[in-house]
């Protein structure tokens, strides 16, 4: 063998390193579990399960409490259901979506009213679908309607004959009623239920057995509890879901109504990271991710997904990248991506157990997100 050619062999390993990023082996996540467990104790939510995610793999995920804040309540791990609240509107609606629009069943730019005439009076007849996504079609942006409705149809009708708070496009609101309308625009377009669309699309296929709307009894000693509703005064029987809208819609809705565990959006947060692929099967092209994960020209917000704000603080902490986009859950969800640094953060609780009025979480999170991206860094 020549000088040449052996220097070339042991030079091979240092070039593929500089050529291919190193895995995320080797990363020391314990200040992640000192902080989780940290938290616990000082009482931001009874329990957690966090997932974290660096080029392509799961890298860290581990639960930490219990799913309730007595001592004998059942210790939370990584298969405990949460609430999601609002990540349905990103997870689910927003993944529906985004299928429609990628195989021509659904135009960003139609009226909402095409799909939905009754929607139309009050000045709507302009708001478009990309409206609805962006939170900036000038629906107010929350109603207690078991006040004043008794059924979904009432709901429905409540919203369509509302009028607007700014005209379409003027500001950012971010809207509970307008993702409960973008839900309404999926079961239209595909005369099919918004559950059956995302169990069938999305559920099934990524073998997400424990993300479902409207779990089942025999699914109960595995779901973290939420708050306590003292304000249900109907005679049916309330759906579990912690949203009053969603429960009055039957718990399935556009803005809430699925539940989940870590371990499942694992496998939906990689698939979107990898481009709309898991498996061998593809359920977006790379292009349609980009587009719904982006700033959409001066709009604040992407496609049905927040985004890391430029200015002041962010639930996503001050390290992740400014191309970041994720999204939160009011009962103390949240999922964080970075494309820049290839890296994701999970993070399921129930920290409106007992009470709503518990905010601490609002500090943990972005300590949570640059404690992960310091490990990652660190390693």
């Amino acid at each position: 063998m020549t000088a040449r050619r052996a220097l070339s062999i042991l030079l091979l390993p240092l070039l593929a390193a500089l050529i291919e990023p190193r895995p995320a082996t080797g990363a020391d996540f314990r200040p992640v579990a000192a902080l989780a467990s940290e938290a616990v104790g000082e009482g931001v939510f009874p329990g957690t399960s966090i997932a974290v995610i660096h080029r392509g793999k799961a890298v860290f995920h581990q639960a930490f409490g219990r799913q309730t804040c007595s001592s004998s309540s059942p210790v939370a791990d990584t298969t405990t259901i949460y609430d999601l609240a609002s990540l349905t509107k990103a997870v689910a609606t927003t993944g529906i979506v985004m299928q429609l629009v990628e195989r021509d069943s659904l135009d960003l730019d139609m009226p909402v009213a095409r799909y939905l005439p009754a929607f139309a009076p009050g000045g709507k007849e302009k708001i478009t679908v990309r409206n609805l996504m962006l939170h900036n079609s000038g629906l107010r942006a929350h109603t207690l309607f078991h006040k004043t409705c008794r059924t979904p149809g009432e709901v429905f009708r409540a919203i369509d004959a509302d009028t607007l708070l700014s005209a379409p496009g003027a500001r950012t609101l971010y809207s509970d009623l307008g993702f409960i309308t973008l839900g309404r625009v999926v079961e239209s377009v595909t005369r099919r239920s918004l559950e059956a669309n995302f169990r069938q699309r999305f559920a099934l296929p990524l073998g997400m057995h424990r993300t479902l709307f409207n779990p089942s009894a025999s699914l109960s000693a595995a779901i973290a509890p939420t708050e306590q509703d003292t304000a249900w005064h109907f005679s049916a029987k309330r759906p579990v879901v912690h949203d009053q809208n969603a429960a009055l819609l039957g718990g399935v809705a556009g803005h809430a109504g699925l539940f989940s565990t870590t371990g499942d959006l694992i496998t939906y947060i990689r698939m979107l990271m990898q481009g709309g692929e898991y498996n061998g099967k593809r359920y977006f092209r790379p292009e349609t991710v980009r587009m719904f994960t982006s700033r959409q020209g001066n709009a604040t917000r992407a496609l049905g997904w927040d985004l890391r704000s430029l200015e002041g603080s962010s639930s996503a902490g001050s390290l992740f990248s400014a191309t970041s986009w994720g999204h939160l859950g009011f009962t103390g969800t949240s999922i964080w991506v970075d494309p820049e640094k290839e890296l994701a953060v999970i993070m399921l609780s129930n920290r409106v157990h007992p009470t709503s009025e518990n905010i601490k979480i609002r500090t943990f999170r972005p300590r949570l997100h640059d404690t992960v991206a310091r490990c990652i860094e660190e390693k």
